[in-house]
């Protein structure tokens, strides 16, 4: 269990990338939503230790995060949105070393190794340059280096970002397999991820909490108040306007509504996308 009370942080420019930040996170897989800027990176870069928060405690399974990161980083693995390769180091190589730079050596960091390249499918690519990779090869590898050492919290930060639909799929597939007993925590911006693959989510905007919860107890509250239609009748204040897409060439509109705004409104389960945009033109405030 990841608790956070009170964290704050402030660049040097005057942004607020985290403000007041409180909540309390279980083992499973967690996801993390916002839009870009709303600070999840900065949040993700704190709990990794690779930068100090203004004030605020961490703690996680009893630790205590700020005064102990040292501590942290043993039982953390950690990917980021933008990792760096040797360009000459081949994809067993790099692992090693970066198991070298964990304490893990000899047997143990070979056996580790093996099994990881065989989880990630990465075996018969073991002697490749990581370099050389595809997009969601490389997010394969960085999996595997996150869980050298078996840790028990994992932080991904956007990690699906720029994969084709065959490599996202391959990736959450992968990502839902390590989710058993540790915490895995998925920054994205991507909802759909976050509905197909975790049991509970948080969703911040412009640094600030502004819903938490079980991904299908947060649903709740709309059931029955969802409406598609084809075209917006007078009247919807914009707010209660949740999405515009387009199907088959043609627009859609979810709207949030006690009452079927016009006649020709279908009724539509709630979905985690319509919970988060609701959120996001809610602000602070719970439906």
């Amino acid at each position: 269990m990841l608790t956070l009370k009170n964290i704050n942080k402030k660049y040097a420019d005057g942004t607020q990338a985290l403000n007041d930040v409180t909540i309390t996170l279980p083992a499973g897989m967690v996801g993390l939503l916002g839009p870009n800027g709303a600070g999840k990176s900065t949040l993700m870069r704190t709990l990794a230790c690779l930068q100090n928060a203004d004030s605020g405690h961490i703690n996680f399974n009893g630790l205590d995060v700020i005064s102990q990161p040292d501590a942290l980083r043993s039982l953390l693995g950690y990917l980021p949105q933008y990792f760096g390769v040797y360009p000459n180091m081949s994809c067993r190589a790099l692992l090693e070393h970066i198991a070298v730079l964990k304490g893990i050596d000899g047997n143990a960091c070979k056996n580790q190794i093996n099994s990881l390249l065989e989880l990630t499918n990465l075996t018969q690519f073991a002697n490749k340059k990581v370099v050389n990779f595809s997009g969601g090869m490389k997010q394969r590898f960085g999996v595997a280096q996150a869980l050298l050492g078996n840790p028990k919290l994992i932080i991904m930060d956007e990690p699906t970002a720029g994969l084709d639909p065959v490599e996202r799929e391959s990736l959450n597939n992968l990502l839902v397999s390590i989710s058993q007993n540790r915490l895995v925590l998925l920054s994205t911006h991507i909802v759909e991820d976050v509905e197909n693959l975790c049991h509970y989510v948080a969703i911040i905007d412009q640094g600030a909490l502004i819903q938490s919860g079980d991904v299908k107890e947060l649903l709740v509250p709309l059931e029955g108040k969802i409406w598609q239609l084809e075209s917006l009748p007078t009247g919807i204040p914009n707010q209660h306007v949740l999405s515009k897409s387009h199907r088959y060439g043609r627009a859609s509109f979810r709207v949030y509504a006690d009452t079927a705004p016009a006649q020709n409104a279908i009724n539509s389960p709630a979905t985690l996308q319509d919970k988060y945009f609701f959120a996001l033109n809610e602000g602070s405030q719970t439906c």
